[in-house]
């Protein structure tokens, strides 16, 4: 056995193995054995190797790095090996690997490999097992799949995340006679083509776990294909698949089924009846569909795998119905109901103990008080977060020993217990926002020793933070406290947290300079506060790992210092609304993955640093109200193509505005105003292609890694942040947030901009705001201005525009703000409804533009009499005498003659024609009745009695004199036959 003793070493030496993980391998005398070497297992009998593990699913250890070594073909009794979830991808799958002739299991998955899976392991004929791919993003390829054709004794095969979508896959596994495991999950594969299933015979494969998540599959041909196993499946995973439909009734002929995953299938209705005949299932999950129906109602559905049912995965759906009593079903381990519409409040009591430890009821409309939860002292994951639940929380939840998940958070819950309690348990994750915990401290909180995220935010608390707090737990990753009214200096946290964490502290009433914070701080949230001073203490090792820093709204001064090199991962930096001075600092260009940058409201002046080129991830960019100087830099437009929002508004930039702005294409905000700019409005504003779009994109702007990057809560809203601007709008500075992104506005107002306005911001259809006003610009109005269809704030005042308002702008329907004051219009005011309900003063300081609504007329027009001056009563009174004129004797003759008229017209014909009486009389009786039906059928609805007859008669039990004419017959048997309204003269069929 020496040379499968040296063929391992060799192996050995092209592995990179940081961790030790072959530490037991090697030449030393207590080493010789190669048998108890770690992952090395030999054959009793003969002694030779026949097992290689070096599997590292838990990622305990670093994985193993390198090649893997062709001295392998040394071991020919190998039987099993198993390389997965390690790091061997820095080549191909070698070609080698099939020669390996003895191999039955073959497991090579999560490794990264790259390329064509060499089609040499067809000749690894004695395999059982063989499991490839599993690499994300894919980078393994097979040209087809015609090899497996001669591994004839294949149990199980995975090759999952590998490209199958251009090939024939399901010819070659149908020839696959011993198949029991299938594993193609996120392999590209597109729906199934019915003609190809005639062509396969399938009857003969004991198919019994597949798992076809993230494809393409579609639901008719794939389900066909599946129900062709129906009486050997028992696993089928086909989440993440476009479905579609309802589900198929046919799912209830397999009656040996335990597992079930239709999870992002875009499924409608209600789940089938006969799911009534799964006794096995021990696994459902139909997580984030449109499915229907009443919770209590589907329980019953279910109620043959009461014994059997371990996870019911129903969450993200449209579920309605109280909460039943779910312990009937014995065995259930898991539910998960989160993000549906159940009411109503939770049962009385439970039937029995269960060994339920996961509940899951989050954001639904639950109301009532907290229940007890005793029946479920295996209970470890509790979520009831978002509901309508009220009253005090019970000291019984402290009994809940085995509890490490806790979250009662946005209900009306409080909870005050007693000084000496202290639960049972220790959490691991506990979220009370907004619930009421204070005014002080909760003191059972020092009890728990294991806590990785607290979210105490928004709960009464006015207090200062106890001494214990900061010792709370070691393994803390996510703190938030915001939204309270804590006090105080905070002390100093620098060697208080080992691991990455996060602290939410906004809104409260912290004081005094901002302290020493831990090095591996990773967002920070100070914003809302009253911290003074510098921000000098944050130029230690803090900002290295930080992605996210508000510092907005607090007292902070002194020049912000220039020691941001470090801050690579920065991607939100907020320090709007403080008293910070001297020159925005050149590091700042450092910070090449930043996606907002707010300065707003502060004291800064100089010009922008020219580093700030390389920050070509920034996405919004508010530097309003500062004393910034120079000019606009021209590489705003070459370099941060991906701006939403500029906002340099109250600054004391001058020049022109570069032509390179045009070059914004996402720019929906672009605010230039009350600053020096000069020169001409760019003519390539048409290039603005955000404003040009008519399609509103979200609402909200978010920033940050994305709502996976915090995993502790169902909802975690220090996850992301949401960025915020000062937009000036109708008239009004105002701060928006959750609905920045919809906003699409051009402000270059209080400039000293002059020329005409430009022909191509016709080109502009979906902007909403244009403000010009308070500049030097001169020519007309566009005439193509009603092109903006969206627009609802045009502003032009206080330019020296002349020549007429053009008809366009009459067209303009959403337009709610105009302002063409103190120019130089001329001409009659476009007549229409929309210019002429604007007040006068809109077009005031326009000497010659008349008509409404202003009071002057226009030359060769009536005055209108609505602004005649009344200051000569004379006059009033010949006007009053002049409108009496008008009703001379002819007025009253005319009435005569028009009654007349119309009177006997209509008469005469009915007194000479009997048939044409009839029938008029006959509509009026119609009429008559249809009417007083109506009123007596509402009525009788609004006072809720109904009469039934003829089997059950039952008759009001006051008014019984009522008239029945106000009734509606119902009669069970009758039901399907039409319907009759009894009145005083006629029957009328409905």
């Amino acid at each position: 056995m020496q040379n499968e003793r040296e063929a391992l070493l060799e192996f050995k030496k092209g592995i990179v193995d940081n961790d030790g993980i072959l530490s037991s391998w090697g030449n030393e005398e207590d080493k010789r054995d190669c048998c108890r070497w770690r992952g090395v297992k030999c054959s009793n009998r003969t002694g030779h190797v026949i097992s290689l593990d070096l599997q590292n699913e838990e990622y305990i250890f670093e994985p193993l790095r390198g090649k893997i070594n062709p001295s392998l073909l040394d071991l020919q009794h190998l039987t099993y090996l198993d390389l997965s979830f390690n790091k061997f991808g820095e080549s191909p799958i070698p070609n080698f690997i099939g020669s390996l002739h003895s191999l039955q299991y073959l497991n090579l998955q999560y490794n990264n490999f790259f390329g064509a899976i060499p089609h040499q392991i067809g000749n690894l004929t004695n395999l059982r097992s063989l499991r490839l791919g599993h690499s994300y993003p894919s980078v393994l390829s097979v040209e087809n799949l015609e090899w497996l054709s001669d591994l004839r004794l294949l149990r199980q095969f995975d090759i999952s995340y590998v490209d199958l979508g251009k090939i024939d896959w399901l010819q070659p596994i149908s020839k696959l006679s011993f198949l029991a495991e299938l594993g193609l999950t996120y392999c590209g594969l597109p729906g199934i083509n019915p003609s190809s299933l005639l062509s396969t015979n399938l009857s003969s494969i004991p198919l019994a776990a597949v798992d076809l998540s993230g494809n393409s599959f579609t639901s008719y041909s794939t389900y066909n294909w599946l129900f062709n196993f129906s009486s050997t499946l028992v696993v089928i995973y086909m989440c993440r698949n476009p479905l579609g439909g309802s589900i198929p009734d046919a799912f209830g002929n397999m009656i040996s089924l335990e597992t079930l995953d239709l999870s992002f299938a875009s499924l409608e209705g209600e789940i089938p009846k006969s799911f009534k005949n799964l006794s096995c299932l021990r696994s459902l999950s139909l997580f984030e569909n449109n499915l229907v129906g009443q919770l209590p109602d589907l329980l019953q559905t279910l109620i043959a795998s009461k014994n059997s049912l371990e996870t019911l995965d129903l969450r993200s759906n449209e579920f309605r119905g109280s909460l039943p009593d779910f312990t009937r079903f014995s065995s259930l381990k898991e539910l998960w109901l989160c993000s549906n519409k159940l009411q109503g409040s939770f049962p009385k009591s439970f039937g029995q103990t269960s060994p339920l430890s996961v509940l899951d009821l989050f954001n639904n409309q639950l109301n009532g008080s907290f229940p007890h939860l005793t029946s479920f002292p295996l209970l470890t994951h509790l979520s009831l977060g978002h509901n309508k639940l009220k009253g005090r929380l019970p000291e019984s939840i402290g009994q809940l020993s085995n509890l490490t998940y806790l979250d009662l958070s946005s209900n009306l819950l409080t909870l005050e217990f007693s000084s000496n309690w202290v639960p049972l348990s220790q959490l691991d994750c506990v979220n009370l926002c907004n619930c009421k915990l204070g005014p002080h401290f909760p003191e059972w909180l020092r009890t728990q020793n294991n806590i990785e995220a607290l979210d105490i935010s928004s709960a009464g608390i006015s207090d200062t933070i106890p001494h214990w707090f900061w010792d709370l737990s070691p393994t803390l990753q996510y703190l938030n406290i915001s939204d309270n009214q804590i006090h105080g200096i905070l002390s100093d946290l620098s060697l208080k947290f080992a691991t990455f964490l996060t602290m939410d502290f906004h809104s409260n009433c912290f004081e005094g300079p901002i302290p020493s914070l831990p090095h591996s701080l990773s967002a920070l949230n100070l914003s809302k506060n009253k911290f003074t001073g510098s921000i000098i203490s944050l130029c230690t090792n803090v900002i290295k790992f930080l992605r996210y820093l508000d510092l907005s709204n607090n007292l902070l001064s002194s020049e912000v210092p220039d020691c941001w090199i470090s801050a690579r991962r920065l991607k939100i930096l907020d320090l709007a609304n403080n008293n910070f001075s001297g020159r925005i600092p050149s590091s700042f260009g450092f910070l090449n993955v930043l996606q907002l940058l707010s300065l707003r409201n502060n004291n800064f002046i100089g010009e922008l640093p020219s580093s700030l080129n390389n920050c070509t991830c920034l996405e919004v960019i508010d530097m309003s109200e500062n004393k910034l100087s120079g000019t606009i830099p021209a590489w705003i437009g070459t370099h941060l193509r991906g701006l939403n929002v500029l906002s340099f508004r109250r600054n004391e930039l001058g020049g022109n505005i570069p032509p390179s702005i045009c070059s914004l294409n996402s720019t929906q905000v672009l605010d230039l105003s009350q600053n020096k700019i000069s020169g001409n409005i760019p003519q390539c504003f048409n290039k603005l292609y955000s404003l040009i779009q008519t399609k509103n994109s979200s609402a909200t702007m978010y920033f940050g890694d994305g709502i996976q990057e915090f995993t502790y809560f169902e909802e975690q809203r220090f996850s992301v942040y949401m960025a915020v601007a000062l937009v000036q709008w109708k008239g009004k500075v105002l701060e928006y947030r959750s609905t920045l992104g919809l906003l699409k506005c051009i402000d270059l107002s209080s400039n000293k901009l002059v020329g005409k306005i430009p022909q191509e911001l016709a080109s502009l259809t979906g902007l909403l705001s244009l403000n010009l006003s308070r500049n030097n610009l001169k020519g007309k109005i566009i005439q193509e201005i009603g092109q903006i269809e969206k627009l609802e704030v045009l502003d032009l005042s206080e330019n020296q525009l002349f020549g007429e308002i053009p008809m366009g702008l009459a067209s303009l329907n959403f337009l709610c703000v105009l302002d063409l004051s103190s120019n130089n219009f001329s001409g009659k005011i476009p007549s229409s409804t929309q210019l002429h309900s604007f007040d006068g003063s809109v077009y005031a300081g326009n000497r010659e533009l008349c008509g409404p609504p202003l009071p002057n007329k226009c030359p060769g027009e009536d005055e209108p009499a609505s602004f005649l001056p009344s200051n000569n009563h004379g006059k009033d009174k010949t006007n009053e005498e002049d409108d009496d004129r008008l009703v001379t004797i002819g007025f009253y003759v005319s009435v005569v003659l028009g009654f007349v008229v119309g009177f006997w017209g209509f008469f005469v014909p009915l007194l000479l024609r009997s048939s044409w009486r009839y029938a008029y009389l006959k509509l009026l009786d119609k009429i008559k009745d249809w009417i007083y039906v109506i009123v007596a059928l509402n009525m009788a609805r609004l006072q809720r009695k109904t009469i039934i007859v003829p089997n059950n008669e039952t008759y009001p039990s006051e008014n019984k004199n009522l008239d029945t004419r106000s009734h509606k017959f119902r009669n069970p048997v009758a039901e399907q036959q039409p319907k009759f309204y009894i009145t005083s003269t006629n029957t009328y069929m409905r």
